[in-house]
Protein backbone atom coordinates (compact mmCIF):
# COMPACT_ATOMS: atom_id res chain seq x y z
CA UNK A 1 0.00 0.00 0.00
CA UNK A 2 1.57 3.56 -0.84
CA UNK A 3 2.66 5.87 2.01
CA UNK A 4 1.27 8.84 1.50
CA UNK A 5 3.84 11.50 2.17
CA UNK A 6 1.81 14.10 3.90
CA UNK A 7 4.55 15.14 6.38
CA UNK A 8 7.23 15.50 4.03
CA UNK A 9 5.43 17.17 1.09
CA UNK A 10 4.19 19.89 3.66
CA UNK A 11 7.53 19.85 5.06
CA UNK A 12 9.14 19.93 1.68
CA UNK A 13 7.88 22.89 0.30
CA UNK A 14 10.04 24.79 2.92
CA UNK A 15 13.19 26.86 1.77
CA UNK A 16 16.19 24.47 3.25
CA UNK A 17 19.70 26.46 2.71
CA UNK A 18 19.88 27.60 -1.44
CA UNK A 19 17.10 28.72 -3.07
CA UNK A 20 16.43 26.40 -5.29
CA UNK A 21 12.92 24.83 -3.64
CA UNK A 22 11.66 28.04 -4.68
CA UNK A 23 11.27 26.33 -8.77
CA UNK A 24 10.18 22.35 -7.68
CA UNK A 25 6.48 21.86 -8.52
CA UNK A 26 3.73 20.90 -6.06
CA UNK A 27 5.00 17.93 -3.44
CA UNK A 28 2.00 17.47 -2.54
CA UNK A 29 0.74 15.20 -5.43
CA UNK A 30 4.18 12.78 -4.15
CA UNK A 31 3.99 10.00 -2.70
CA UNK A 32 7.09 7.28 -1.61
CA UNK A 33 6.04 5.40 -5.11
CA UNK A 34 6.91 8.14 -7.12
CA UNK A 35 9.65 9.93 -5.30
CA UNK A 36 12.37 10.57 -5.06
CA UNK A 37 13.32 8.63 -7.89
CA UNK A 38 15.77 10.56 -9.74
CA UNK A 39 18.98 12.75 -8.69
CA UNK A 40 17.12 16.10 -8.80
CA UNK A 41 14.60 14.34 -6.15
CA UNK A 42 17.04 13.63 -3.83
CA UNK A 43 18.92 16.86 -4.04
CA UNK A 44 15.66 17.93 -3.13
CA UNK A 45 15.15 16.11 0.27
CA UNK A 46 18.94 17.04 1.10
CA UNK A 47 18.29 20.68 1.28
CA UNK A 48 15.32 20.22 3.03
CA UNK A 49 17.41 18.37 5.64
CA UNK A 50 19.16 20.94 7.16
CA UNK A 51 15.75 23.72 7.27
CA UNK A 52 14.75 22.59 10.72
CA UNK A 53 18.29 23.90 12.25
CA UNK A 54 16.75 27.03 11.97
CA UNK A 55 14.68 27.86 15.13
CA UNK A 56 10.83 27.52 14.51
CA UNK A 57 9.27 30.69 13.24
CA UNK A 58 7.05 30.69 15.63
CA UNK A 59 9.32 29.64 18.81
CA UNK A 60 12.56 31.16 18.79
CA UNK A 61 13.06 28.93 21.69
CA UNK A 62 13.28 25.87 19.97
CA UNK A 63 16.98 27.26 19.07
CA UNK A 64 19.81 25.34 20.64
CA UNK A 65 21.79 28.24 20.44
CA UNK A 66 19.39 31.00 21.93
CA UNK A 67 19.12 28.32 24.80
CA UNK A 68 22.00 27.61 25.57
CA UNK A 69 23.07 30.94 25.75
CA UNK A 70 20.87 31.82 28.22
CA UNK A 71 21.52 29.45 30.58
CA UNK A 72 25.51 29.21 30.48
CA UNK A 73 27.27 31.36 33.07
CA UNK A 74 27.58 34.43 30.53
CA UNK A 75 24.03 35.54 30.20
CA UNK A 76 21.16 37.01 32.23
CA UNK A 77 17.61 36.24 30.83
CA UNK A 78 17.09 40.15 30.42
CA UNK A 79 14.73 41.56 27.31
CA UNK A 80 11.93 43.91 29.23
CA UNK A 81 9.29 42.87 31.80
CA UNK A 82 7.37 40.65 29.45
CA UNK A 83 10.16 38.45 28.10
CA UNK A 84 9.05 36.07 30.49
CA UNK A 85 10.32 33.00 28.33
CA UNK A 86 13.82 34.12 27.77
CA UNK A 87 14.22 34.93 31.85
CA UNK A 88 12.52 31.27 32.75
CA UNK A 89 14.85 29.67 30.48
CA UNK A 90 17.81 31.09 32.19
CA UNK A 91 16.60 30.28 35.83
CA UNK A 92 15.79 26.81 34.47
CA UNK A 93 12.42 27.19 35.28
CA UNK A 94 8.92 26.95 33.00
CA UNK A 95 5.99 28.98 32.23
CA UNK A 96 4.33 25.63 30.57
CA UNK A 97 4.68 22.01 30.55
CA UNK A 98 5.17 22.27 26.95
CA UNK A 99 7.05 25.39 26.67
CA UNK A 100 10.25 23.40 25.09
CA UNK A 101 7.91 21.04 22.48
CA UNK A 102 9.37 23.30 19.56
CA UNK A 103 12.98 22.35 20.83
CA UNK A 104 11.60 18.79 20.75
CA UNK A 105 9.43 18.45 17.75
CA UNK A 106 11.77 20.41 14.94
CA UNK A 107 14.71 18.08 15.50
CA UNK A 108 12.39 15.14 15.22
CA UNK A 109 11.70 16.48 11.76
CA UNK A 110 15.22 16.59 10.44
CA UNK A 111 15.79 13.28 11.83
CA UNK A 112 12.66 11.89 9.62
CA UNK A 113 13.76 13.79 6.58
CA UNK A 114 17.36 12.30 7.12
CA UNK A 115 15.85 8.53 7.64
CA UNK A 116 13.26 8.93 4.84
CA UNK A 117 16.12 9.88 2.41
CA UNK A 118 18.29 6.93 3.28
CA UNK A 119 15.42 4.76 3.13
CA UNK A 120 14.67 5.80 -0.40
CA UNK A 121 18.40 5.22 -1.36
CA UNK A 122 17.57 1.86 -3.58
CA UNK A 123 14.95 3.85 -4.97
CA UNK A 124 17.09 6.58 -6.93
CA UNK A 125 18.46 6.48 -10.00
CA UNK A 126 21.62 7.98 -9.04
CA UNK A 127 23.58 10.22 -11.56
CA UNK A 128 26.52 8.67 -10.22
CA UNK A 129 28.18 7.13 -7.12
CA UNK A 130 29.40 10.19 -6.29
CA UNK A 131 26.50 11.67 -6.15
CA UNK A 132 24.38 9.12 -4.01
CA UNK A 133 27.53 9.03 -1.74
CA UNK A 134 27.80 12.84 -1.09
CA UNK A 135 23.82 13.08 -0.13
CA UNK A 136 23.70 10.00 2.28
CA UNK A 137 26.91 10.72 3.97
CA UNK A 138 25.11 14.59 4.40
CA UNK A 139 21.81 12.54 5.72
CA UNK A 140 23.74 10.69 8.47
CA UNK A 141 25.49 14.06 9.52
CA UNK A 142 22.22 15.88 9.59
CA UNK A 143 20.64 12.60 11.67
CA UNK A 144 23.76 12.51 13.94
CA UNK A 145 23.38 16.69 14.45
CA UNK A 146 19.72 16.53 15.28
CA UNK A 147 20.17 13.63 17.41
CA UNK A 148 23.12 14.92 19.00
CA UNK A 149 21.03 18.41 19.97
CA UNK A 150 18.31 15.96 21.41
CA UNK A 151 20.74 13.76 23.42
CA UNK A 152 22.53 16.72 25.05
CA UNK A 153 18.65 18.89 25.83
CA UNK A 154 16.84 16.28 26.99
CA UNK A 155 19.40 13.23 27.82
CA UNK A 156 16.62 10.11 26.88
CA UNK A 157 15.02 10.37 23.94
CA UNK A 158 13.64 6.91 21.59
CA UNK A 159 16.64 6.12 19.30
CA UNK A 160 14.36 6.15 16.17
CA UNK A 161 15.81 5.01 12.86
CA UNK A 162 13.40 4.65 10.28
CA UNK A 163 10.82 7.05 8.66
CA UNK A 164 7.80 4.67 9.59
CA UNK A 165 6.12 6.09 12.51
CA UNK A 166 6.97 3.66 15.59
CA UNK A 167 5.97 4.28 19.14
CA UNK A 168 9.71 3.44 20.76
CA UNK A 169 10.75 3.98 24.69
CA UNK A 170 13.94 6.39 25.56
CA UNK A 171 17.37 4.94 24.31
CA UNK A 172 19.98 4.27 27.09
CA UNK A 173 22.81 7.37 26.49
CA UNK A 174 25.32 4.70 25.86
CA UNK A 175 23.04 3.09 22.92
CA UNK A 176 21.79 7.10 21.57
CA UNK A 177 25.31 8.44 21.59
CA UNK A 178 27.30 5.02 20.09
CA UNK A 179 24.27 5.80 16.97
CA UNK A 180 25.32 9.08 17.00
CA UNK A 181 29.28 8.38 16.31
CA UNK A 182 28.60 5.98 14.00
CA UNK A 183 26.09 7.76 11.90
CA UNK A 184 29.15 10.44 11.93
CA UNK A 185 32.06 7.79 11.10
CA UNK A 186 29.71 6.54 8.11
CA UNK A 187 29.61 10.17 6.71
CA UNK A 188 33.62 10.67 6.87
CA UNK A 189 33.75 7.70 4.84
CA UNK A 190 30.83 8.69 2.32
CA UNK A 191 31.24 12.37 2.00
CA UNK A 192 34.21 13.66 -0.64
CA UNK A 193 37.67 14.92 0.94
CA UNK A 194 37.02 18.34 -0.92
CA UNK A 195 39.63 20.95 0.53
CA UNK A 196 38.17 23.87 1.40
CA UNK A 197 39.47 26.71 -0.93
CA UNK A 198 38.61 30.48 -1.68
CA UNK A 199 35.62 30.83 -3.14
CA UNK A 200 34.39 27.24 -2.88
CA UNK A 201 32.20 27.37 -0.56
CA UNK A 202 32.61 24.29 1.43
CA UNK A 203 31.83 24.94 4.72
CA UNK A 204 30.00 28.40 4.52
CA UNK A 205 27.22 26.83 1.50
CA UNK A 206 25.13 25.32 4.62
CA UNK A 207 25.80 21.86 3.04
CA UNK A 208 28.24 19.61 6.03
CA UNK A 209 31.43 18.35 4.68
CA UNK A 210 33.58 15.27 5.83
CA UNK A 211 35.58 17.84 7.95
CA UNK A 212 32.45 19.03 9.79
CA UNK A 213 31.59 15.10 10.51
CA UNK A 214 35.16 15.05 11.50
CA UNK A 215 35.18 18.06 13.67
CA UNK A 216 31.35 16.90 15.29
CA UNK A 217 32.25 13.92 15.62
CA UNK A 218 35.00 15.15 18.34
CA UNK A 219 32.69 17.76 19.93
CA UNK A 220 30.00 14.21 20.63
CA UNK A 221 32.91 12.53 22.30
CA UNK A 222 34.00 15.22 24.46
CA UNK A 223 30.17 15.77 25.49
CA UNK A 224 29.28 12.38 25.79
CA UNK A 225 32.70 11.05 27.58
CA UNK A 226 32.71 13.96 29.95
CA UNK A 227 29.24 14.69 31.00
CA UNK A 228 28.86 10.44 31.28
CA UNK A 229 32.34 10.33 32.76
CA UNK A 230 32.87 7.40 30.68
CA UNK A 231 36.00 6.62 28.39
CA UNK A 232 35.21 5.39 25.25
CA UNK A 233 31.89 4.96 22.97
CA UNK A 234 30.71 1.40 22.21
CA UNK A 235 29.71 1.39 18.50
CA UNK A 236 26.33 -0.87 17.70
CA UNK A 237 25.99 -3.84 15.96
CA UNK A 238 29.30 -4.91 17.63
CA UNK A 239 31.03 -2.43 15.22
CA UNK A 240 33.76 -1.94 18.33
CA UNK A 241 34.74 1.08 20.54
CA UNK A 242 35.25 4.19 19.73
CA UNK A 243 38.28 5.84 21.96
CA UNK A 244 39.62 9.12 22.30
CA UNK A 245 42.78 8.26 20.39
CA UNK A 246 40.39 7.22 17.15
CA UNK A 247 38.96 10.90 17.44
CA UNK A 248 42.42 12.45 17.82
CA UNK A 249 43.05 10.90 14.51
CA UNK A 250 39.89 12.67 12.74
CA UNK A 251 40.77 16.23 14.61
CA UNK A 252 44.74 15.88 13.17
CA UNK A 253 42.85 14.94 9.43
CA UNK A 254 40.77 17.84 9.47
CA UNK A 255 43.81 20.33 10.77
CA UNK A 256 46.12 18.93 8.38
CA UNK A 257 43.70 18.37 4.88
CA UNK A 258 40.70 19.98 4.76
CA UNK A 259 41.90 23.27 3.94
CA UNK A 260 40.58 25.31 6.87
CA UNK A 261 42.19 27.81 8.57
CA UNK A 262 41.83 30.61 11.18
CA UNK A 263 41.32 34.33 9.68
CA UNK A 264 44.39 36.66 10.85
CA UNK A 265 41.88 38.82 13.08
CA UNK A 266 39.60 37.07 14.72
CA UNK A 267 37.39 40.47 14.59
CA UNK A 268 36.33 40.26 10.97
CA UNK A 269 34.24 37.40 11.36
CA UNK A 270 31.98 39.25 12.87
CA UNK A 271 29.72 41.54 11.11
CA UNK A 272 30.28 44.96 12.99
CA UNK A 273 34.02 44.65 11.20
CA UNK A 274 31.74 45.32 7.57
CA UNK A 275 30.91 49.12 9.19
CA UNK A 276 33.53 51.38 7.81
CA UNK A 277 32.42 54.09 9.65
CA UNK A 278 32.20 52.86 12.86
CA UNK A 279 34.84 54.27 15.25
CA UNK A 280 36.46 50.54 16.78
CA UNK A 281 36.43 49.12 12.99
CA UNK A 282 38.67 52.48 11.65
CA UNK A 283 40.76 52.66 14.98
CA UNK A 284 41.61 48.69 14.93
CA UNK A 285 41.83 48.39 10.64
CA UNK A 286 38.93 46.09 10.26
CA UNK A 287 37.70 44.57 7.31
CA UNK A 288 34.55 41.66 7.60
CA UNK A 289 35.49 38.42 5.71
CA UNK A 290 31.74 38.51 4.45
CA UNK A 291 29.05 35.74 4.20
CA UNK A 292 28.75 35.18 0.64
CA UNK A 293 30.47 33.51 -1.71
CA UNK A 294 32.73 30.86 0.72
CA UNK A 295 35.66 32.75 1.19
CA UNK A 296 35.37 32.29 5.30
CA UNK A 297 38.38 29.32 5.42
CA UNK A 298 37.62 29.25 9.27
CA UNK A 299 33.71 28.15 9.21
CA UNK A 300 33.42 24.31 8.78
CA UNK A 301 29.49 24.36 9.43
CA UNK A 302 27.46 27.02 9.58
CA UNK A 303 23.67 27.62 9.45
CA UNK A 304 22.44 29.84 6.70
CA UNK A 305 19.81 32.48 7.11
CA UNK A 306 18.49 33.88 4.36
CA UNK A 307 15.32 35.12 2.39
CA UNK A 308 12.91 38.08 3.72
CA UNK A 309 10.10 36.05 5.27
CA UNK A 310 8.74 35.95 8.73
CA UNK A 311 10.72 33.55 9.64
CA UNK A 312 13.95 36.42 10.16
CA UNK A 313 12.39 38.01 13.00
CA UNK A 314 13.77 35.03 14.73
CA UNK A 315 17.43 35.05 13.94
CA UNK A 316 19.42 35.04 16.99
CA UNK A 317 21.63 37.97 16.41
CA UNK A 318 17.73 40.05 16.73
CA UNK A 319 16.78 38.57 20.09
CA UNK A 320 20.57 39.41 21.51
CA UNK A 321 20.29 43.20 20.46
CA UNK A 322 20.32 46.34 22.32
CA UNK A 323 16.93 47.09 23.02
CA UNK A 324 15.55 50.18 20.98
CA UNK A 325 17.27 53.47 22.61
CA UNK A 326 14.02 56.24 21.53
CA UNK A 327 14.88 58.84 24.45
CA UNK A 328 15.82 61.50 22.64
CA UNK A 329 14.49 60.37 19.07
CA UNK A 330 17.80 59.25 18.14
CA UNK A 331 18.31 56.02 19.37
CA UNK A 332 20.00 54.25 16.41
CA UNK A 333 22.19 57.34 15.94
CA UNK A 334 22.97 56.95 19.17
CA UNK A 335 24.67 53.69 19.49
CA UNK A 336 25.76 53.16 15.43
CA UNK A 337 26.26 50.68 14.02
CA UNK A 338 24.23 48.51 16.67
CA UNK A 339 20.60 47.91 15.78
CA UNK A 340 17.75 47.41 17.81
CA UNK A 341 16.32 44.28 19.34
CA UNK A 342 14.90 42.45 22.46
CA UNK A 343 17.47 43.30 24.68
CA UNK A 344 17.75 39.12 25.43
CA UNK A 345 21.00 37.56 27.39
CA UNK A 346 22.99 40.67 28.30
CA UNK A 347 26.16 39.67 29.22
CA UNK A 348 27.30 38.77 33.05
CA UNK A 349 30.04 41.20 33.79
CA UNK A 350 32.11 38.08 35.48
CA UNK A 351 33.51 37.17 32.01
CA UNK A 352 34.71 40.73 30.87
CA UNK A 353 35.81 41.60 34.48
CA UNK A 354 38.08 38.47 34.23
CA UNK A 355 39.24 38.60 30.83
CA UNK A 356 42.94 39.81 30.33
CA UNK A 357 42.51 43.20 29.20
CA UNK A 358 45.62 42.86 26.39
CA UNK A 359 43.04 39.93 25.08
CA UNK A 360 41.31 41.73 21.64
CA UNK A 361 38.98 39.04 21.77
CA UNK A 362 37.34 41.06 24.85
CA UNK A 363 36.56 44.32 23.09
CA UNK A 364 35.84 42.18 20.55
CA UNK A 365 33.45 39.78 21.77
CA UNK A 366 31.87 42.28 23.99
CA UNK A 367 29.98 45.55 23.75
CA UNK A 368 30.54 47.78 26.73
CA UNK A 369 28.25 50.76 26.61
CA UNK A 370 30.05 52.72 29.01
CA UNK A 371 33.73 52.60 26.56
CA UNK A 372 34.42 55.51 24.52
CA UNK A 373 36.24 53.55 21.96
CA UNK A 374 32.67 52.19 20.98
CA UNK A 375 31.98 55.68 19.75
CA UNK A 376 28.42 55.99 20.94
CA UNK A 377 26.33 59.37 21.28
CA UNK A 378 24.45 57.97 24.60
CA UNK A 379 22.86 55.18 26.02
CA UNK A 380 19.49 55.20 28.02
CA UNK A 381 18.72 53.54 30.88
CA UNK A 382 15.68 51.32 30.92
CA UNK A 383 14.50 51.62 27.63
CA UNK A 384 11.48 49.38 26.36
CA UNK A 385 11.44 48.41 30.00
CA UNK A 386 14.88 46.62 29.76
CA UNK A 387 15.72 44.72 33.06
CA UNK A 388 19.00 42.63 33.80
CA UNK A 389 20.65 45.34 31.81
CA UNK A 390 24.33 45.19 32.64
CA UNK A 391 25.69 47.52 30.15
CA UNK A 392 27.40 44.93 28.49
CA UNK A 393 25.88 43.19 25.37
CA UNK A 394 27.63 40.37 22.94
CA UNK A 395 28.96 41.70 19.87
CA UNK A 396 29.27 38.45 17.80
CA UNK A 397 25.48 37.39 17.14
CA UNK A 398 23.43 40.88 17.26
CA UNK A 399 21.84 43.43 14.95
CA UNK A 400 24.07 45.63 12.82
CA UNK A 401 23.36 48.94 11.18
CA UNK A 402 25.55 50.91 8.76
CA UNK A 403 25.19 54.11 5.94
CA UNK A 404 23.37 53.44 2.74
CA UNK A 405 21.12 54.95 -0.10
CA UNK A 406 17.61 54.22 -0.56
CA UNK A 407 15.82 54.58 2.84
CA UNK A 408 15.79 55.93 5.96
CA UNK A 409 13.55 53.35 8.17
CA UNK A 410 16.15 53.73 10.80
CA UNK A 411 16.40 57.54 10.63
CA UNK A 412 18.37 59.47 8.64
CA UNK A 413 20.67 57.38 6.11
CA UNK A 414 21.03 54.44 8.55
CA UNK A 415 19.64 51.05 7.10
CA UNK A 416 20.33 47.40 8.53
CA UNK A 417 23.15 45.98 7.47
CA UNK A 418 21.81 43.10 5.58
CA UNK A 419 19.37 45.53 3.62
CA UNK A 420 22.75 46.81 2.18
CA UNK A 421 23.73 43.82 1.22
CA UNK A 422 20.75 41.65 -0.12
CA UNK A 423 19.26 43.88 -2.52
CA UNK A 424 16.85 41.42 -2.64
CA UNK A 425 15.28 42.52 0.52
CA UNK A 426 13.48 45.47 -0.81
CA UNK A 427 11.42 45.97 2.57
CA UNK A 428 13.65 48.67 5.57
CA UNK A 429 12.52 46.01 8.24
CA UNK A 430 14.64 45.56 11.11
CA UNK A 431 12.50 42.31 12.34
CA UNK A 432 13.01 40.73 8.61
CA UNK A 433 16.55 42.35 7.47
CA UNK A 434 18.87 40.69 10.02
CA UNK A 435 20.13 37.42 8.39
CA UNK A 436 23.19 36.95 10.02
CA UNK A 437 24.44 32.88 9.18
CA UNK A 438 24.76 30.91 13.18
CA UNK A 439 28.76 29.52 12.84
CA UNK A 440 28.08 25.88 14.35
CA UNK A 441 31.96 25.01 13.91
CA UNK A 442 35.00 27.26 13.58
CA UNK A 443 38.49 26.25 13.40
CA UNK A 444 39.59 27.48 16.17
CA UNK A 445 37.31 25.00 18.28
CA UNK A 446 38.44 22.09 16.03
CA UNK A 447 42.15 23.24 17.49
CA UNK A 448 41.02 23.72 20.61
CA UNK A 449 39.16 20.42 21.04
CA UNK A 450 42.57 18.57 19.36
CA UNK A 451 44.40 19.55 22.28
CA UNK A 452 41.99 18.66 25.01
CA UNK A 453 41.66 15.28 23.48
CA UNK A 454 46.19 15.33 23.61
CA UNK A 455 46.90 15.17 20.24
CA UNK A 456 50.29 15.06 19.73
CA UNK A 457 49.58 18.52 17.93
CA UNK A 458 48.28 19.72 21.32
CA UNK A 459 50.79 22.53 22.09
CA UNK A 460 50.93 23.83 18.45
CA UNK A 461 47.14 23.40 17.88
CA UNK A 462 46.66 25.70 21.53
CA UNK A 463 49.42 28.21 20.43
CA UNK A 464 48.15 29.19 17.24
CA UNK A 465 44.54 30.14 18.75
CA UNK A 466 46.76 32.21 21.20
CA UNK A 467 49.00 33.64 18.42
CA UNK A 468 46.17 34.63 16.56
CA UNK A 469 45.42 37.66 19.41
CA UNK A 470 48.76 38.03 19.90
CA UNK A 471 49.14 36.29 23.14
CA UNK A 472 51.90 34.30 24.30
CA UNK A 473 52.13 30.75 24.52
CA UNK A 474 50.69 28.89 27.38
CA UNK A 475 51.49 25.11 28.43
CA UNK A 476 48.90 22.44 27.43
CA UNK A 477 47.02 22.13 30.28
CA UNK A 478 42.82 21.54 31.28
CA UNK A 479 42.90 24.84 33.51
CA UNK A 480 44.26 27.29 30.10
CA UNK A 481 42.29 25.50 27.75
CA UNK A 482 39.43 26.01 29.60
CA UNK A 483 40.15 29.58 29.50
CA UNK A 484 41.25 29.49 25.71
CA UNK A 485 37.47 28.19 24.80
CA UNK A 486 35.70 30.27 27.02
CA UNK A 487 37.71 33.11 25.40
CA UNK A 488 37.65 32.15 21.89
CA UNK A 489 34.32 31.16 21.69
CA UNK A 490 32.29 32.85 24.09
CA UNK A 491 28.35 33.62 23.10
CA UNK A 492 28.70 31.07 20.49
CA UNK A 493 26.27 28.60 22.14
CA UNK A 494 28.90 26.25 23.19
CA UNK A 495 29.96 27.80 26.75
CA UNK A 496 27.06 25.54 28.51
CA UNK A 497 27.53 22.46 27.24
CA UNK A 498 31.19 22.76 28.20
CA UNK A 499 30.20 23.37 31.70
CA UNK A 500 27.99 20.54 31.73
CA UNK A 501 30.78 18.17 30.35
CA UNK A 502 33.49 19.17 32.83
CA UNK A 503 31.06 19.18 35.57
CA UNK A 504 31.57 22.75 36.48
CA UNK A 505 28.20 23.84 36.24
CA UNK A 506 28.23 25.55 40.19
CA UNK A 507 30.27 28.13 38.03
CA UNK A 508 26.74 29.53 36.56
CA UNK A 509 25.39 29.95 39.93
CA UNK A 510 28.57 31.59 41.43
CA UNK A 511 28.90 33.96 38.13
CA UNK A 512 25.03 34.75 38.33
CA UNK A 513 24.85 35.36 42.17
CA UNK A 514 24.80 39.06 43.61
CA UNK A 515 25.57 40.69 40.19
CA UNK A 516 23.93 44.69 39.93
CA UNK A 517 21.52 45.18 37.01
CA UNK A 518 19.54 47.65 36.18
CA UNK A 519 15.62 46.79 36.07
CA UNK A 520 13.97 49.51 34.32
CA UNK A 521 16.69 51.92 34.88
CA UNK A 522 17.01 51.57 38.72
CA UNK A 523 19.86 49.30 40.11
CA UNK A 524 19.36 46.42 41.74
CA UNK A 525 21.02 43.03 42.63
CA UNK A 526 19.77 39.71 41.02
CA UNK A 527 20.79 35.96 41.66
CA UNK A 528 20.02 33.17 39.00
CA UNK A 529 21.38 30.01 40.10
CA UNK A 530 21.61 26.86 38.02
CA UNK A 531 19.23 23.89 39.44
CA UNK A 532 21.39 20.55 40.10
CA UNK A 533 18.09 18.89 40.49
CA UNK A 534 17.50 19.44 36.60
CA UNK A 535 21.52 17.88 36.07
CA UNK A 536 21.44 20.61 33.00
CA UNK A 537 18.50 18.85 31.04
CA UNK A 538 15.15 20.57 29.76
CA UNK A 539 11.97 19.24 30.53
CA UNK A 540 10.41 16.56 27.81
CA UNK A 541 7.18 18.29 26.69
CA UNK A 542 4.00 16.69 28.39
CA UNK A 543 2.22 16.55 25.42
CA UNK A 544 5.02 14.22 24.00
CA UNK A 545 4.77 11.79 26.88
CA UNK A 546 1.07 11.41 26.70
CA UNK A 547 1.14 10.94 23.45
CA UNK A 548 3.85 8.18 23.89
CA UNK A 549 1.44 6.36 26.37
CA UNK A 550 3.43 6.15 28.75
CA UNK A 551 7.00 4.94 27.04
CA UNK A 552 8.53 8.52 28.09
CA UNK A 553 9.36 9.68 31.31
CA UNK A 554 10.26 13.20 32.31
CA UNK A 555 13.44 14.10 33.34
CA UNK A 556 14.38 14.69 37.03
CA UNK A 557 13.87 18.01 38.57
CA UNK A 558 10.56 18.56 35.76
CA UNK A 559 8.00 17.35 37.54
CA UNK A 560 4.15 19.21 37.77
CA UNK A 561 5.00 20.93 40.83
CA UNK A 562 8.86 21.88 39.92
CA UNK A 563 10.39 24.29 38.32
CA UNK A 564 7.88 26.53 37.76
CA UNK A 565 8.74 30.21 36.82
Amino acid sequence: MKKILLYTAALMALTGCSDSFLDTENLTQKDSSNFPVTNADAEQISTAMYRPMIADPNNPYSSSFLVAELMSDERFGAGGTDDKEGQSVAAFKKLSENQYSSYWSIRWEGIYRANFLLKCDPNIAWDSDADRSRMLGEAYYCRAYYYFELARAFGHVPLVLDPDPVNLPQADPADMFGQICADLLTAIDMMPATRWTDGSGVGTNGHATKWAAEALLARVFLFYTGYYQVESVMLPDEAGVLTKADVVKHVDDCVQNSGHALLSDFRNLWPYSAVEDYKYVVDNGLSWIGEIGGHNSEVLFAVKHSGNDWSARNNEALFFSLRYQDEGGNGYADCYPYGSGWGIGTVVPNIYETWPIEDPRRSGSVLNVDDDAEGFTAYYDGCQNQVHDTHLFNKKYTAISTRGEGGSYLGGDIVPLYWSLYPSLNTLDYQSNNLQDYFVIRFSDVLLMGAELGSANAQSYLDQVRARVGLASVPVSLENIKNERRWELAFEGIRYWDLLRWHDEDLITQHRSNVKVRNQGVETTISVPFRSETKGLLPIPVQEILKSEGMLEQNAGWASNEGNF
